[in-house]
């Protein structure tokens, strides 16, 4: 036995002998790559990550959530961030992944493997798991039973920061009573009771302002006004409200905080506010969710950008020293991913990506926690074999028998091109003009087999891609998303978590729960 020990030793000292005098003995060419030293620098930078355990060391906390931003959402942004600014792509980084931590999220509700965006923003901001559907209520009532919803809401993160004197906000590109940006302070067992509830039940616009955790939230900003509105009443756009209680919910938030409140429902509006003397701010700037970021500039009455809106709202949060909470949804990637459609979904994540950046600029890591995350993903692929920096909307070129790109694209078993980003299901490909529904989401004709997308460019904003499976719209996908973080209590997103965790962190991180 002591042999034995003896003799491993001796090989485990022979071992690390070898490696070592290996790493003195690398060839220049080696050494001398960029690969090399861009990975000496950033272990360099991971050995000087600081690492924050103290509870309540972060005073402000800013939740960002990409809905439907599964990873492969993120690289595709992250190669078309590059490729326009005139890079092969793939070596870019988004801001948010330049953050020192970074961890995966398994993101089922607890009735369904793949998740819907209401149970999945009810595990973030309250740290319970919760069936599809649900808006910050416990699993154990039924879907829809609102006598039984009564006694099982659950308390959010943001209600907390509320009740302990720091400023709090919303702001989403989606209508702000939508799934995610919801579940920060309404109750119910159903996520479309947005402007309508059962009888003894309040819907969600009317608990946005009635809020009674706190003095309400202090900055909201994002689509959905026509959930605020009367029926018989129209807004600047000529559209009707939603509100068959004759309710104005905008008047009704107006009255309850007075001169210092503010309302904006459009660009000129926005570009007017004085932070300073703003203490509250409501902005609704479309009748339901707000425009795709490359179709932002052509809208008629203007709006801000996601990034814009960031960066208003963290002003605002800083009109006290007390700290905030605030989460920023950029909803619309999600809606793009629904409509088959790659162009929009990408652009808006870059835009994402670019609030995330003002956050970062804007925001001092010692003492604000900042959170990137989705709360699913879809059924987005990157396929075939795509030579280095191709256009990621664009058709597959691969390279040929000696490693060098091809001057056309590559063709399918049926003789036929075909692009790097697709989907498993949903309308498929569709060459149509901007119609939508009644909701504002893109309606696209079912499409029977392939279509030859030799003259096609897929690269255009109207280009929808093709899939495996034909349905009215592309679903969800169930796999884990990525989450990433910079400040107080950033390492402890690392490795694979539940989606209820990222609630105990924050709390943790920001000593929402006081003292245990």
């Amino acid at each position: 036995m002591i042999r034995k020990s003896m003799t491993s030793a001796l090989s485990l000292a022979v071992l690390l002998s070898s490696i070592h005098s290996y790493g003195e003995g690398l060839p220049s060419r080696q050494q001398g790559s960029h690969w090399y030293s861009e990975g000496q620098a950033a272990l360099q930078r991971a050995t000087e990550r600081e690492i924050n355990n103290k509870r309540g060391a972060a005073k402000n906390i800013i939740l960002f959530v990409g809905d439907g931003m599964g990873i492969s959402t993120v690289t595709a942004a992250r190669i078309l961030a590059g490729q326009q600014q005139g890079l092969a792509g793939e070596e870019y980084q988004l801001s948010f992944e330049k953050m020192p931590f970074a961890g995966l999220i398994k993101t089922y509700n607890t009735n369904q493997q793949t998740p819907d965006s209401a149970g999945t923003a009810t595990a973030m901001v309250t740290g319970v798991k919760t069936k599809a559907g649900f808006i910050s209520v416990d699993e154990t009532v039924a879907r829809g039973d609102c006598p039984a919803s009564l006694k099982h809401g659950l308390t959010t993160a943001l209600e907390l920061a509320e009740s302990q004197g720091k400023r709090t906000g919303i702001i989403s590109t989606a209508r702000i009573t939508h799934a995610t940006p919801a579940t920060t302070y309404a109750k119910v067992p159903e996520r479309d009771w947005e402007y309508e509830a059962p009888e003894g039940c309040r819907d969600i616009a009317a608990q946005l302002v009635e809020m009674p955790v706190g003095d309400g939230i202090d900055v909201i900003m994002g689509g959905g006004r026509r959930g605020f509105l009367p029926a018989n009443m129209t807004d600047l756009e000529g559209v009707a409200g939603k509100r068959k209680d004759g309710r104005n919910l905008v008047q009704e938030w107006q009255k309850r905080y007075g001169k210092s409140a503010v309302y904006i429902e459009d660009q000129v509006g926005f570009s007017k506010l004085d932070s300073k003397s703003t203490d509250k701010l409501l902005g609704l700037f479309q009748p339901s969710h707000m425009r795709y970021e490359s179709d932002r500039k052509n809208d008629k009455a203007g709006e801000p950008s996601l990034s814009e809106m960031t960066a208003k709202g963290l002003e605002l949060m800083q009109n006290s020293d007390k700290g905030y909470f605030m989460l920023v949804e950029g909803g619309r990637i999600d809606h793009g991913h629904h409509a088959g459609n790659a162009y929009n979904a990408l652009h808006d994540a870059v835009e994402f990506a670019n609030a995330v950046q003002v956050a970062m600029e804007n925001t001092d890591p010692r003492d604000t926690l900042i959170i990137v995350t989705a709360d699913h993903s879809h059924t987005f692929t990157i396929a075939g074999y795509p030579t280095r920096g191709n256009p990621i909307l664009g058709k597959v070129v691969s390279n040929d028998e000696r490693g060098e790109p091809m001057d056309h694209p590559q063709l399918a078993a049926d003789g036929q091109p075909y692009t790097t980003v697709g989907y498993a299901n949903g309308a498929g490909y569709a060459n149509r003009g901007e119609e939508t529904n009644a909701d504002g989401r893109e309606e696209l004709p079912l499409h029977a087999g392939r279509v030859d997308l030799a003259k096609v460019n897929t690269r255009a904003p109207g280009f929808h891609q093709e899939v495996l499976v034909p349905a009215p719209s592309e679903t969800h996908g169930g796999e884990d998303v990525g989450i990433w973080a910079r400040g107080p209590g950033a390492h402890l997103l690392s490795g694979t978590n539940e989606q209820s965790f990222i609630f105990h962190v924050m709390t943790h991180a920001g000593g929402l729960l006081g003292e245990d």
